[in-house]
């Protein structure tokens, strides 16, 4: 049975393929810093990790050539997330027999180590969606994969914080099946490419060519500059939700709850509909009007937490479910217009360099709310950052997609 080869095999494969992306983020950067912040430590210090375990989704384009250019009948871009997914598990198998304060360095190490594994892999899966979805496809693919990845987060996020009694060594071998076992859909699939394959060399001057004309294209810089700070606002809200609802009096348990009972359904829920939106409105413009529904909603949660200075209030809860179902709106309509602008042949070293822009904000944005928390406090740090957000409007008339999003044939590598 190949799944790439029907619409609704494809939305099967890549769903799971970005369920075995979203557990082990959900795990580093929802549950841990709740963790932390509930032992009391700092609110900049877990900013201060969770900025440094996104840099290699950030800086990925720098080695997504390599997955471009060294592909071969016998090694393709399946072999690539294959080979990615199997470090991904080797890497964190060391930590169940390390303890976390003693060997804390040597984590970090391991850590560092599987989330480059994990960025390859992204940037690999995301290429192979690009040159086997159909370009009307792709809103709806984007809500499904954004779906895999949401419910990969939600279990390995808000349900670990619900199950950490079992012990850390029980939910990291959980971890790294959830990691493996999708890679089994991945073997019984095949993709497609056109042949005869070229050689090596011939792959490489076709990627640098593909690159120079990328590099004169103003639309490919604008759309990495919105890229960059587009996402200001709920990436700042995102990085220290966990640590806000401890400080606003919600125990750990609720919070385990909140991940997993609201903010997931709610993005999962918003990333379908804003998929199904993005494929049938201007794309741009779908963009455009979730982008400012987002800004609404923190600027709502901001107002909210300034007239209930208890903190714990049923209205904080509801606002912050109303921000992730603008997230998935936003996220499922913005990635597909990423993939729009696209070319095939660097399909990995294009989209990714566009990801990681969306990385480098969520890495500025995590360290900025961690700076700007004890100075400002939270409302006004969320609006500061939503209305960054805000700024980055104009850029969307200044990104061009092709007049066609099928690329020629020979773009293909």
């Amino acid at each position: 049975m190949n799944l790439l080869a029907t619409p609704s095999g494809r939305r099967v494969l890549f769903t799971l393929l970005y369920f075995s992306e979203g557990a082990p983020i959900g795990f580093l950067w929802w549950a841990l810093p709740t963790m932390f912040r509930s032992e009391g430590i700092a609110i900049d210090a877990i900013t201060g990790l969770t900025s440094l375990l996104v840099l290699p989704w950030a800086f990925k384009f720098l080695w997504a050539p390599c997955v471009d250019a060294l592909r071969s009948p016998t090694w393709a871009l399946r072999s690539w997330i294959l080979s990615c997914q199997l470090t991904m598990g080797i890497s964190l198998l060391p930590i169940l027999f390390l303890d976390i304060r003693s060997d804390f360095s040597v984590i970090v190490v391991l850590l560092l180590l599987h989330a480059v594994a994990a960025a390859t892999q992204d940037a690999s899966i995301d290429a192979l969606c690009i040159a086997q979805t159909p370009a009307n496809e792709r809103g709806r693919m984007n809500g499904w994969m954004q779906a895999g990845m949401l419910l990969g987060r939600s279990a390995f996020g808000g349900g670990t914080l619900l199950l950490l009694s079992l012990g850390h060594w029980f939910l990291l071998l959980t971890l790294i099946s959830a990691i493996w076992i999708p890679g089994v859909a991945l073997l019984i699939s095949r993709e497609t490419s056109p042949d005869p394959q070229p050689s090596t060399g011939n792959r490489w001057r076709s990627v640098f060519h593909h690159l120079r004309m990328l590099a004169a294209s103003r639309s490919l810089w604008f759309a990495l500059l919105f890229g960059s700070i587009g996402g200001a606002g709920y990436e700042a809200v995102g990085a220290v939700a966990g640590p806000y609802l401890v400080d606003r009096g919600f125990s750990t348990s609720e919070v385990g709850y909140f991940y997993s009972l609201v903010s997931v359904p709610c993005m999962i829920f918003g990333a379908l509909l804003g998929g199904y939106m993005s494929d049938r409105m201007e794309r741009k413009k779908s963009v455009g009007v979730f982008l400012v529904m987002i800004s609404g909603s923190i600027f709502m949660l901001s107002v909210i937490d300034v007239v209930n200075e208890s903190g714990r209030t049923v209205w904080t809860i509801a606002a912050l479910g109303c921000l992730y179902l603008c997230i998935g709106l936003f996220t499922a309509s913005s990635y597909a217009l990423f993939m729009d602008i696209t070319r095939k042949g660097v399909g990995a070293t294009q989209f990714s360099a566009l990801m990681g822009t969306t990385n480098i904000c969520e890495s500025v944005s995590a360290f900025s709310i961690g700076k700007l928390v004890p100075v400002t406090g939270y409302p006004l740090g969320f609006a500061t950052l939503a209305l960054v957000s805000l700024m980055s409007l104009p850029l969307l008339r200044l990104i061009t997609p092709p007049s066609s999003a099928q690329q020629p044939a020979d773009e293909s590598i």
